[in-house]
């Protein structure tokens, strides 16, 4: 005696519970990764090491170009075009945001970043676009050696 329906027991209903079970995993390794990804946004860079003194606190706008160990170029913590044309329109809207209000880039300073092991080539490079776009001095950013 069956009180109606299927003899073979089939339900018509979804069963949800393994569904929200994979969600919540999910959630879980979400939640655990994602301070991780955060963290992770800048890329370590080893500067070369050298005697000179850290330059004083300065109050004018400072622009700092990193350059990376395989030759790519980041500025504030995003990496910039590797193609030329857009590499050139980006430097330019760089140097454009960099420009105090009388349309000058003297009351900024610029700096070159680059990892210990980054090939010369890269350096001279990113020294060479940013002389041509019009910035007066370019420095190089260095850390002191640790004196044991």
């Amino acid at each position: 005696m069956s009180s109606g329906g299927n003899d073979r027991g089939l339900m018509g209903e979804i069963n949800v519970t393994p569904f929200v079970d994979v969600m919540l995993v999910l959630l879980v390794i979400f939640m655990v990764t994602a301070p991780m990804m955060v963290q992770m946004q800048g890329e370590e860079i080893e500067l070369p090491q050298t005697k000179s003194k850290a330059l004083a606190e300065q109050d004018a706008k400072q622009v700092i170009v990193d350059v990376m160990q395989d030759g790519t170029y980041f500025y504030d913590n995003k990496p910039l075009p590797k193609n030329p044309v857009e590499f050139k329109k980006t430097l330019t809207g760089l140097l454009d945001n960099a420009k105090d209000g009388t349309g000058s880039l003297e009351g900024t300073s610029f700096f070159v970043r680059a990892h210990a092991q980054a090939n010369y080539d890269f350096v001279a490079k990113i020294i060479n676009q940013l002389k041509q776009a019009g910035v007066p001095r370019v420095g190089l950013v260095t850390e002191a050696i640790q004196e044991k």
